[in-house]
């Protein structure tokens, strides 16, 4: 059973299995760590306020943070290591919403109605700070630089969704990878990580459902940018090798990419497929 992590009163609970509960234990945050990790490093006159204790909280890889459906008690703010968001269909399928990593906020959108939209997972161990819902808006009065902090993480995931809007604006599957990888590379470089060479934790059946695509069909587009020398893949690492000339071809938004076209124009050998096998292509559209 998925452990889930409310943060009620001082201390969590965990609904489901007790085993590894000490994973969850505090581990003495101060709210300067949160702000800190917002960007935001003033609070003059505020010295006793932002070393007050916060909650934080360890996850492990496929540990549940909230269910679709629960009493939202909490807003998050991750730490380390990242999320998927999803709802889930009455006949089970999994429709991904997002991906959620580092500074980046959780559980904002429960506010008007008390109750979560949907369900967060980690995606490897990661970690996060909880600020209770009853307790936003005096700390926001009096810490100011919390207050604003916040405004921008949530202003930061209103983008994202904007992100999502333009990629499933694109009609070619390859096209709606390249805006995603794009789009990723600049959450890498705002997170002070590489924008070029990164892992994506996500499973290729977990980025289709994101980008609105059967999984085989990731595994295709992931070959043709490869065979046109825009990125090199090995299993979940990924190399943008020209970055230019992968936005170039994120631009194709109604046209779909002919795959032997595209390949005509790289070299073959920086092929491979989502899962790291060697790469063949297929003259079939997305």
């Amino acid at each position: 059973m998925d452990k889930v992590i409310h943060f009620s009163g001082g201390s969590p609970s965990i609904n489901g299995s007790q085993h590894r509960a000490s994973a969850f234990a505090g581990e003495g945050s101060r709210l300067s760590d949160l702000l800190h990790l917002l960007g935001s490093t003033e609070a003059p006159g505020l010295a006793a306020l932002v070393d007050e204790p916060i909650l934080s909280r360890r996850l492990h890889e496929g540990d549940t943070l909230f269910h679709e459906g629960a009493r939202a008690d909490a807003i998050y703010f991750v730490r380390s290591g990242s999320f998927k968001t999803f709802c889930t269909a009455e006949d089970g399928y999994e429709q991904v919403l997002g991906f959620v990593g580092r500074a980046e906020v959780l559980g904002f959108d429960a506010l008007c109605t008390n109750r979560h939209p949907n369900s967060a997972v980690a995606m490897e161990d990661s970690s996060v700070f909880g600020v209770p819902v009853r307790d936003l808006s005096a700390l926001g009065r009096r810490v100011p630089a919390f207050d604003h902090a916040l405004v921008l993480a949530v202003s930061r995931e209103l983008a994202h969704r904007g992100d999502l809007a333009n990629v499933m604006a694109a009609v070619a599957a390859e096209v709606r990878l390249a805006r995603f990888l794009v789009q990723w590379s600049t959450r890498m470089a705002a997170r002070g990580q590489s924008p070029r060479r990164f892992v994506l934790r996500m499973s290729r059946r977990e980025m289709a459902s994101h980008l609105g695509v059967a999984h085989e069909t990731v595994s295709r587009g992931f070959r043709v940018l490869a065979n046109a020398a825009l990125v090199k893949v090995c299993n979940r690492e990924v190399e943008i090798l020209d970055m230019d000339g992968l936005k170039a071809f994120s631009c194709s938004t109604r046209r779909p990419i002919d795959e032997d076209a595209a390949a005509s124009a790289g070299h073959s050998q920086h092929a491979a497929l989502w899962s790291g096998a060697p790469a063949t292509r297929h003259a079939e559209a997305a």
